[in-house]
Protein backbone atom coordinates (compact mmCIF):
# COMPACT_ATOMS: atom_id res chain seq x y z
CA UNK A 1 0.00 0.00 0.00
CA UNK A 2 1.82 3.03 -0.86
CA UNK A 3 2.91 5.66 1.96
CA UNK A 4 2.66 2.97 4.61
CA UNK A 5 5.69 1.87 6.40
CA UNK A 6 5.48 -2.24 5.78
CA UNK A 7 7.46 -3.11 8.24
CA UNK A 8 5.60 -1.38 10.59
CA UNK A 9 2.27 -2.67 9.52
CA UNK A 10 3.80 -6.47 9.83
CA UNK A 11 4.94 -5.79 13.45
CA UNK A 12 1.71 -4.26 14.99
CA UNK A 13 0.07 -7.62 13.37
CA UNK A 14 2.15 -10.05 15.35
CA UNK A 15 1.34 -8.07 18.43
CA UNK A 16 -2.18 -8.08 18.00
CA UNK A 17 -1.59 -12.37 17.44
CA UNK A 18 0.81 -12.07 20.52
CA UNK A 19 -1.38 -10.61 22.77
CA UNK A 20 -4.26 -12.46 22.20
CA UNK A 21 -1.99 -15.85 22.52
CA UNK A 22 -0.71 -14.30 25.31
CA UNK A 23 3.23 -15.06 24.35
CA UNK A 24 3.83 -11.01 23.59
CA UNK A 25 7.57 -10.02 25.61
CA UNK A 26 6.62 -6.78 25.72
CA UNK A 27 4.40 -5.34 28.97
CA UNK A 28 2.68 -2.94 30.66
CA UNK A 29 0.69 -1.98 33.47
CA UNK A 30 -3.55 -2.60 32.42
CA UNK A 31 -5.34 0.11 34.03
CA UNK A 32 -8.77 -1.89 36.95
CA UNK A 33 -10.65 -0.19 33.91
CA UNK A 34 -9.06 -1.68 30.74
CA UNK A 35 -10.67 -4.99 32.03
CA UNK A 36 -9.71 -7.44 28.99
CA UNK A 37 -9.61 -4.93 26.48
CA UNK A 38 -5.94 -4.21 24.83
CA UNK A 39 -4.53 -1.02 23.55
CA UNK A 40 -1.78 -1.79 20.81
CA UNK A 41 0.95 0.78 19.82
CA UNK A 42 -0.31 2.79 16.73
CA UNK A 43 0.23 2.14 13.02
CA UNK A 44 3.26 4.31 11.71
CA UNK A 45 1.99 5.82 8.31
CA UNK A 46 4.68 7.80 6.55
CA UNK A 47 4.37 10.12 3.36
CA UNK A 48 0.96 12.28 2.50
CA UNK A 49 -0.87 10.00 -0.10
CA UNK A 50 -4.61 9.30 0.10
CA UNK A 51 -4.30 5.74 1.31
CA UNK A 52 -2.12 6.70 4.33
CA UNK A 53 -4.33 9.49 5.30
CA UNK A 54 -7.47 7.37 5.39
CA UNK A 55 -5.65 4.99 7.30
CA UNK A 56 -4.45 7.69 10.14
CA UNK A 57 -8.00 8.40 10.28
CA UNK A 58 -9.34 4.99 10.95
CA UNK A 59 -6.67 4.22 13.98
CA UNK A 60 -7.09 7.39 15.11
CA UNK A 61 -10.93 6.69 15.08
CA UNK A 62 -10.27 3.72 16.93
CA UNK A 63 -8.38 4.29 19.93
CA UNK A 64 -10.92 7.54 20.20
CA UNK A 65 -14.29 5.05 20.54
CA UNK A 66 -12.03 2.42 22.84
CA UNK A 67 -11.10 5.25 25.12
CA UNK A 68 -14.58 6.48 25.17
CA UNK A 69 -15.96 3.47 25.84
CA UNK A 70 -13.38 3.04 29.13
CA UNK A 71 -13.60 6.25 30.29
CA UNK A 72 -16.08 6.80 33.43
CA UNK A 73 -18.82 9.28 32.83
CA UNK A 74 -17.51 12.81 33.33
CA UNK A 75 -18.22 15.19 35.99
CA UNK A 76 -20.68 16.93 33.76
CA UNK A 77 -23.04 14.39 33.68
CA UNK A 78 -23.82 14.30 37.03
CA UNK A 79 -23.64 18.39 37.38
CA UNK A 80 -27.58 18.35 36.41
CA UNK A 81 -31.30 18.46 37.84
CA UNK A 82 -31.13 14.70 39.49
CA UNK A 83 -34.88 13.78 38.27
CA UNK A 84 -33.33 14.23 34.91
CA UNK A 85 -29.45 12.44 35.76
CA UNK A 86 -31.74 9.30 37.21
CA UNK A 87 -33.15 8.71 33.48
CA UNK A 88 -29.61 9.19 31.95
CA UNK A 89 -28.40 6.69 34.15
CA UNK A 90 -30.59 3.84 32.83
CA UNK A 91 -28.58 2.13 29.77
CA UNK A 92 -25.10 3.11 31.49
CA UNK A 93 -22.92 0.78 32.69
CA UNK A 94 -21.73 0.03 36.63
CA UNK A 95 -18.48 -0.84 36.92
CA UNK A 96 -16.58 -2.53 40.51
CA UNK A 97 -12.80 -3.41 40.41
CA UNK A 98 -13.13 -6.65 42.90
CA UNK A 99 -10.44 -8.65 43.14
CA UNK A 100 -8.47 -8.59 40.23
CA UNK A 101 -11.86 -9.15 38.44
CA UNK A 102 -13.91 -6.29 36.64
CA UNK A 103 -17.71 -6.43 37.38
CA UNK A 104 -19.74 -4.89 35.55
CA UNK A 105 -23.43 -4.36 34.70
CA UNK A 106 -26.47 -2.08 32.80
CA UNK A 107 -28.58 0.13 34.93
CA UNK A 108 -31.96 -0.98 34.52
CA UNK A 109 -33.54 1.40 37.48
CA UNK A 110 -32.65 3.76 39.46
CA UNK A 111 -34.78 6.82 41.99
CA UNK A 112 -34.16 10.53 42.62
CA UNK A 113 -34.09 12.08 45.65
CA UNK A 114 -33.64 15.82 45.53
CA UNK A 115 -33.12 18.72 48.18
CA UNK A 116 -33.66 19.20 52.11
CA UNK A 117 -37.62 20.07 50.69
CA UNK A 118 -38.21 16.27 49.42
CA UNK A 119 -39.92 14.45 52.37
CA UNK A 120 -38.72 10.97 51.20
CA UNK A 121 -34.83 12.43 50.77
CA UNK A 122 -32.40 12.02 53.76
CA UNK A 123 -31.56 15.53 53.73
CA UNK A 124 -34.61 16.37 54.80
CA UNK A 125 -33.22 17.07 58.30
CA UNK A 126 -30.65 18.82 56.59
CA UNK A 127 -26.83 18.69 57.31
CA UNK A 128 -26.08 15.29 59.22
CA UNK A 129 -22.93 13.67 59.50
CA UNK A 130 -24.90 10.54 57.37
CA UNK A 131 -25.71 13.23 54.55
CA UNK A 132 -22.47 15.62 54.42
CA UNK A 133 -21.56 13.26 51.26
CA UNK A 134 -25.07 14.34 49.00
CA UNK A 135 -23.77 18.22 50.30
CA UNK A 136 -20.40 17.82 48.38
CA UNK A 137 -19.14 17.54 44.75
CA UNK A 138 -21.39 15.63 42.38
CA UNK A 139 -19.94 12.17 40.75
CA UNK A 140 -19.32 10.69 44.46
CA UNK A 141 -21.02 7.59 45.39
CA UNK A 142 -23.37 8.07 48.73
CA UNK A 143 -23.43 4.39 50.23
CA UNK A 144 -25.43 4.03 53.56
CA UNK A 145 -26.58 0.94 55.53
CA UNK A 146 -30.31 0.67 56.38
CA UNK A 147 -32.22 -1.88 58.63
CA UNK A 148 -29.54 -2.82 59.81
CA UNK A 149 -28.41 -5.23 57.00
CA UNK A 150 -28.16 -3.62 53.96
CA UNK A 151 -25.63 -1.51 51.89
CA UNK A 152 -27.66 1.21 49.48
CA UNK A 153 -25.59 2.77 46.63
CA UNK A 154 -26.34 6.02 45.54
CA UNK A 155 -24.83 8.73 43.57
CA UNK A 156 -24.38 12.34 44.41
CA UNK A 157 -25.64 14.71 41.78
CA UNK A 158 -25.99 18.53 41.15
CA UNK A 159 -24.23 21.25 42.39
CA UNK A 160 -22.16 21.17 45.14
CA UNK A 161 -23.74 22.39 48.36
CA UNK A 162 -27.04 21.45 47.57
CA UNK A 163 -28.27 17.91 48.76
CA UNK A 164 -29.56 15.25 46.01
CA UNK A 165 -28.59 11.73 44.92
CA UNK A 166 -29.92 8.93 42.74
CA UNK A 167 -30.52 5.69 43.78
CA UNK A 168 -29.36 2.68 41.57
CA UNK A 169 -32.32 0.18 42.49
CA UNK A 170 -30.91 -2.68 39.80
CA UNK A 171 -28.28 -3.65 37.24
CA UNK A 172 -28.99 -5.96 34.94
CA UNK A 173 -25.15 -7.98 35.30
CA UNK A 174 -22.90 -8.12 32.15
CA UNK A 175 -19.28 -8.99 33.16
CA UNK A 176 -17.56 -11.27 36.23
CA UNK A 177 -21.04 -13.73 36.35
CA UNK A 178 -18.76 -16.10 38.13
CA UNK A 179 -17.99 -13.55 40.94
CA UNK A 180 -21.05 -12.12 41.37
CA UNK A 181 -22.88 -15.59 41.09
CA UNK A 182 -20.49 -16.49 44.16
CA UNK A 183 -21.84 -13.73 46.51
CA UNK A 184 -25.44 -14.32 45.76
CA UNK A 185 -24.58 -17.78 46.09
CA UNK A 186 -28.16 -19.60 45.89
CA UNK A 187 -29.99 -16.77 43.38
CA UNK A 188 -30.94 -17.63 39.91
CA UNK A 189 -29.05 -14.70 37.36
CA UNK A 190 -32.05 -12.17 37.12
CA UNK A 191 -32.17 -12.03 41.03
CA UNK A 192 -28.35 -11.46 41.03
CA UNK A 193 -28.88 -7.83 41.25
CA UNK A 194 -32.59 -6.56 40.87
CA UNK A 195 -32.87 -4.78 44.24
CA UNK A 196 -30.59 -2.10 45.41
CA UNK A 197 -29.71 -4.31 48.26
CA UNK A 198 -28.92 -7.19 46.04
CA UNK A 199 -27.07 -4.78 43.94
CA UNK A 200 -24.06 -3.96 46.86
CA UNK A 201 -24.22 -7.81 47.81
CA UNK A 202 -22.95 -9.21 44.15
CA UNK A 203 -20.83 -6.00 43.80
CA UNK A 204 -19.46 -5.76 47.47
CA UNK A 205 -20.11 -2.39 47.85
CA UNK A 206 -20.40 -0.89 51.21
CA UNK A 207 -19.70 1.75 53.37
CA UNK A 208 -16.14 1.47 52.57
CA UNK A 209 -17.03 3.64 49.05
CA UNK A 210 -18.99 5.90 50.99
CA UNK A 211 -17.67 9.39 48.91
CA UNK A 212 -15.63 7.08 46.42
CA UNK A 213 -14.97 9.57 43.26
CA UNK A 214 -16.93 8.05 40.48
CA UNK A 215 -15.33 9.94 37.81
CA UNK A 216 -12.11 7.54 38.10
CA UNK A 217 -11.14 4.07 38.07
CA UNK A 218 -8.81 4.28 40.68
CA UNK A 219 -11.76 4.51 43.36
CA UNK A 220 -12.67 0.64 42.33
CA UNK A 221 -16.34 2.05 41.54
CA UNK A 222 -17.09 4.17 38.82
CA UNK A 223 -19.68 4.27 35.64
CA UNK A 224 -18.97 4.00 32.06
CA UNK A 225 -21.23 5.21 29.12
CA UNK A 226 -23.55 2.52 27.39
CA UNK A 227 -26.26 2.67 25.30
CA UNK A 228 -29.02 5.34 26.62
CA UNK A 229 -33.09 3.26 26.34
CA UNK A 230 -35.44 4.99 24.27
CA UNK A 231 -38.19 6.74 25.82
CA UNK A 232 -40.75 4.32 25.01
CA UNK A 233 -38.74 1.20 26.64
CA UNK A 234 -38.85 3.65 29.98
CA UNK A 235 -41.57 3.35 32.51
CA UNK A 236 -41.72 5.89 35.21
CA UNK A 237 -43.72 6.28 39.00
CA UNK A 238 -43.50 6.41 42.60
CA UNK A 239 -40.23 5.86 44.19
CA UNK A 240 -40.31 2.30 46.62
CA UNK A 241 -40.94 2.37 50.35
CA UNK A 242 -41.96 5.68 51.50
CA UNK A 243 -45.87 4.98 52.02
CA UNK A 244 -45.48 7.36 55.19
CA UNK A 245 -43.88 10.72 53.06
CA UNK A 246 -46.75 12.95 52.97
CA UNK A 247 -48.03 13.61 49.27
CA UNK A 248 -47.13 15.24 46.72
CA UNK A 249 -43.35 13.47 47.63
CA UNK A 250 -45.25 9.70 47.87
CA UNK A 251 -46.70 9.80 44.64
CA UNK A 252 -44.03 11.97 42.64
CA UNK A 253 -43.31 9.59 39.97
CA UNK A 254 -39.10 9.82 40.04
CA UNK A 255 -38.54 5.92 39.88
CA UNK A 256 -37.21 5.07 36.32
CA UNK A 257 -37.29 1.77 35.46
CA UNK A 258 -36.77 -0.15 31.67
CA UNK A 259 -40.03 -1.80 30.79
CA UNK A 260 -39.06 -5.69 31.04
CA UNK A 261 -41.45 -6.30 27.95
CA UNK A 262 -39.94 -3.53 25.24
CA UNK A 263 -36.15 -3.98 27.10
CA UNK A 264 -34.47 -6.13 24.52
CA UNK A 265 -31.66 -8.34 26.65
CA UNK A 266 -33.73 -7.36 29.91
Amino acid sequence: MPGVNQEAVETSRRLRIAERRGTSNTSSKVSPGAGRIFIFPPVKVHGKTKSGQVLRFAWRFLLYNIRRMLSPLPFSFYERNTVDVARALLGMRLVRWYQQTRLSGIIIEAEAYRGEEDLACHARSGYTRRTRVMYGPPGRAYVYFTYGMHWMLNVVTEREGFPAAVLIRAVQVVEGQSVVAERRAGAPPHHWADGPAKLCQAFAIDGSLNSADLTTPESGLWIEPGTPFADSEILSGPRVGINRVPEPWRSIPWRFRVDAHRGASI
